[in-house]
């Protein structure tokens, strides 16, 4: 399932079942999963390993150099799950730091032209809708969606089912099951719709409600909201994922500006 045109290294390791399209490029050091399907015009290079069954669209390059001007050379990695779809000319750079690594889980949707910069970490299930780009170092948990052009400084966190809004601009911490947007940004509210299709119960909404008020209270900061939430609410397994969230350690500072926080009744979680 190699195409005439495709230049596959002959060290490459190519799991079963797995398909390259027309002027695909596999480097010496590269891994593929069984029934990977890799389209046309793709380039996979450096250290990486792809899982299974994922599909990958024309123009896709991965394992290429950094962007960064510390990087010499240096031996670092890729590693991406298994049933990824990564849409035309995505992007993903290996690690600027010796035996670093980019990280990708499974089941994620990188759409048209995501870029996913050195020593990112992507987790599972993530939307990144077109154009949308991280910076190094940046952290993405699972089922967070990140809307079109939306661009993510270096090591910066997104939480768990964040959900961000096209054309952002982000540069602190997002805290999970929260909704943001704007430039700058600021916390609109609860991810109501994301929690509800997975299965988060109400019990649990409704706290995560009140801890998202509660951040984005004026005046309130960061170490006095996690005090109030931690005395306050219950300790419902969302809550304590917020609560680790906001205690982990930050480079950029976790963000509580407040939009209009609070605007729902807790009745609509």
């Amino acid at each position: 399932m190699i195409h005439p045109s495709a230049i596959v290294h002959p060290k490459a390791r190519i799991g079963e079942g797995v398909e390259i399209g027309p002027f695909s490029i596999i480097g010496e050091n590269v891994e593929i999963g069984d029934g990977t399907k890799i389209m046309s015009s793709v380039v996979i290079d450096g250290w990486t390993t792809i899982g299974k069954n994922n599909r990958i669209y024309p123009g896709v390059t991965i394992g290429l150099a950094p962007q960064d001007f510390s990087y010499k050379g240096q031996r670092s990695f890729v590693t991406i799950g298994d049933n990824n779809d990564l849409r035309e000319y995505v992007t993903i750079h290996r690690a600027a730091n010796e035996d670093g690594l980019t990280s990708v889980g499974n089941g994620n949707l990188l759409m048209a032209n995501v870029h996913i910069a050195h020593n990112c970490r992507i987790g599972n299930q993530v939307t990144m809708a077109n154009y949308a780009g991280l910076a190094g170092h940046t952290v993405v948990d699972d089922q967070a969606v990140l809307g079109g052009l939306v661009g993510i400084h270096q090591h910066t966190r997104i939480g768990r089912l964040c959900m961000v809004g096209g054309c952002s601009k982000i540069n602190k911490d997002l805290p999970p099951f929260s909704i943001v947007d704007g430039n700058p940004c600021r916390l609109f509210s609860m991810n109501f719709r994301g929690m509800r299709r997975r299965d988060i119960s109400k019990e649990s909404r409704l706290a995560i409600q009140k801890a998202i008020f509660i951040l984005g209270s004026m005046g309130l900061t960061v170490s006095a909201a996690i005090e109030r939430i931690d005395s306050e609410l219950e300790h419902t397994p969302e809550i304590e994922q917020f609560l680790d969230f906001l205690r982990a350690p930050s480079r950029m500072g976790v963000l509580n500006k407040a939009s209009n926080v609070g605007a729902r009744t807790h009745n609509n979680a």
